[in-house]
């Protein structure tokens, strides 16, 4: 396992994260089955959680509370707070109101007294910097957070927000939460040059691009993964996006024979070479997934295997850019751009 230093934080964290939004109700796991491959993680060199109160209703964190018993000094414990908890309307957003409550909950399941990272997962358009990051300082001099990120940011809401600390003197995000992939490099324009700009570090998600990289999806055979049975759109080929993607993944997998790599050391290997990148979030389900991606652990693509990667998907590139989740809110709601 490689290590590296988190933005400018100086906590060492491995290049490998381990993600819980399969633990529970939405990946079907059981808890002895979350134990097992947090034991399994841990001991594979990952010391990286990252959870969030929205998986599953906050089961995810319950289960990881309970996975970690015992040895929580060991692990850089990162959560998240914004998406909706329920139906009622202040249950969400990041208000003053809402995150000290979010927190408070989360820490509670979680079965600790603090967090090392705390995320806002998705950018409230309704709440202004000042509001949330004077919520997240005030957090973190109680001791319940020890820094605190974005996730999913568009990159002019990064800039914002570290202006907003500077102009405020309040302490800022040193982390931001990024999609990234082979299949959707959109960031390298925007995103990660701002990270790089700014030191922060980078924890990028859905590395596999649900699935598509894991090896289980090619040309021919019948797309059954967890992940197409609740977002079939997302993985029927007759989409044009879709389409593009399948192509993509026939010429990646080509490239990984060659080179004498499983897909999911390509895939992996390919975002931990970014210099912007941390650290990519894996999201295993089973302990046979787990074992086949801490297996891209230590890979190091060689310089003729990234220029191939850059032939068939160009940097800077989203291939499916609709399922993008740091889209202007103007763009999405066409209210807020008519007078």
């Amino acid at each position: 396992m490689q290590y590296r230093t988190l933005g400018r934080t100086g906590v060492q964290v491995s290049s490998l994260a381990l993600g819980a939004m399969n633990f529970g109700r939405i990946g079907r796991t059981t808890q002895d089955e979350v134990t097992a491959v947090v034991d399994a993680a841990l001991d594979g060199g990952i010391n990286v959680i990252d959870t969030a109160d929205a998986y599953s209703g906050g089961e995810s964190e319950e289960m990881v509370g309970k996975a970690i018993a015992g040895r929580r000094d060991d692990i850089v414990l990162a959560t998240k707070a914004t998406l909706p908890m329920g139906d009622e309307r202040n249950h969400r957003g990041s208000s003053r109101r809402w995150l000290i409550t979010s927190l408070d909950n989360s820490l509670r399941r979680l079965g600790v007294d603090h967090v090392d990272l705390y995320q806002i997962h998705r950018w409230d358009a309704t709440t202004s910097d000042e509001e949330t990051l004077s919520a997240l300082t005030d957090l973190q001099r109680a001791g319940k957070i020890r820094y605190f990120g974005s996730s999913t940011f568009p990159a002019y809401r990064i800039v914002q927000a570290q202006w907003a600390a500077r102009e405020h003197h309040l302490s800022r995000y040193v982390t931001e939460q990024p999609s990234y992939s082979i299949l959707q490099r959109g960031i390298e324009s925007h995103v990660l040059p701002v990270t790089e700009e700014y030191g922060l570090g980078v924890l990028a998600w859905s590395p596999l691009a649900s699935g598509w990289l894991s090896g289980a999806i090619r040309e021919g055979r019948d797309i059954t993964t967890s992940r197409s049975a609740f977002m079939p759109q997302r993985f029927d080929t007759a989409i044009p996006s879709n389409r593009a993607r399948l192509d993509a993944v026939e010429q990646l997998a080509q490239v990984a024979d060659e080179a004498g790599l499983t897909m999911i050391q390509l895939a992996l290997g390919f975002v931990t070479a970014h210099p912007a990148v941390t650290s990519a979030l894996i999201g295993p389900r089973t302990l046979d997934h787990l074992h086949a991606q801490l297996a891209a652990a230590d890979t190091v693509l060689t310089p003729d295997v990234l220029d191939a990667i850059d032939t068939i998907v160009a940097p800077g590139t989203d291939l499916a850019a609709h399922e993008k989740n740091d889209t202007p809110p103007a763009l999405l709601d066409p209210a807020l751009r008519r007078r």
